[in-house]
């Protein structure tokens, strides 16, 4: 593992992204925000990924949220402008990545931790993990869709459970509130992930993006630019559409056939 916040390694076409900060539990900093982006940017980019994990370093913690000693003394607005709308920022682009993402959590998902590993579309985690939104234990609320996407995942009254209690789950709490889909040994964990995201990589990719798409516009997840992509996508494949572009190549009216 290499002095780097967080890492991007390529395997085949699958794409293993590391929170690199095992020392200190993997928590989040802005700059491993921004890697993150960095990150999330490339692998959309990227045609030949096919599938993505997204775990921790070492076998501890997945992430237990973001580092108190970098936003505790920032005043309100700068809490709203640098911390909470940039994390939202960059959870929503791994939320609404094209290729399918795994969460491979390797230990405690607590507070913003938690709410990055909802941001992917599976979760398979060990055993030993625990799971929790403390935020309101040092008198902040959840910051990154924890009140929200987690929700739409688990639904309001086992959210309000874990946010306003502050109590942890344990996996197997977590696998019957469906806040996780698969519990394994700490031994198994990537084997696991690398298999099911090699079995995602199998099939036919754009299939697999676009249903992807559908069920996230189905949970209110980037709902207007699905429809519209799919939309435009679908117009710019008629008869028509060359036409158009023929037309006002030509200077000539368009003859629309309808197909």
């Amino acid at each position: 593992m290499t002095d780097a916040l967080t890492q991007l390694e390529r395997v085949g076409d699958l794409c293993i992204v590391t929170l690199n900060r095992e020392s200190k539990l993997n928590t989040l900093t802005p700059a491993m925000l921004n890697e993150l982006e960095v990150h999330a940017r490339a692998i959309d980019a990227d045609r030949d990924i096919r599938a993505v994990i997204l775990t921790g370093a070492g076998n501890r913690a997945f992430c237990v949220g973001a580092d108190i000693t970098q936003w505790a003394a920032l005043e309100p607005l700068d809490m709203w402008r640098q911390w909470v709308k940039r994390g939202h920022q960059v959870f929503d682009q791994w939320a609404r990545l094209r290729q399918p993402v795994i969460a491979a959590i390797n230990g405690h998902a607590f507070g913003g931790g938690l709410e990055l590993a909802i941001s992917a579309d599976i979760r398979i985690a060990t055993n030993a993990a625990q799971y929790a939104l403390p935020e309101a234990s040092i008198a902040t609320c959840p910051g990154w869709s924890g009140s929200q996407r987690m929700v739409r995942l688990i639904g309001g009254s086992q959210t309000k459970y874990l946010a306003i209690s502050g109590q942890r789950w344990s996996a197997e709490q977590a696998l019957r509130a469906g806040l996780v889909h698969e519990v394994v040994d700490a031994d198994a964990l990537m084997a696991r992930a690398k298999a099911l995201a090699q079995d995602m990589a199998s099939k036919a990719p754009v299939s697999l993006q676009l249903t992807k798409q559908l069920v996230n516009a189905a949970t209110g997840e980037d709902r207007d630019s699905v429809l519209e992509g799919m939309a435009g996508a679908l117009a710019a494949s008629t008869d028509d559409a060359k036409e158009g572009v023929n037309s006002f190549k030509e200077k000539r009216p368009a003859t629309y056939i309808g197909r």
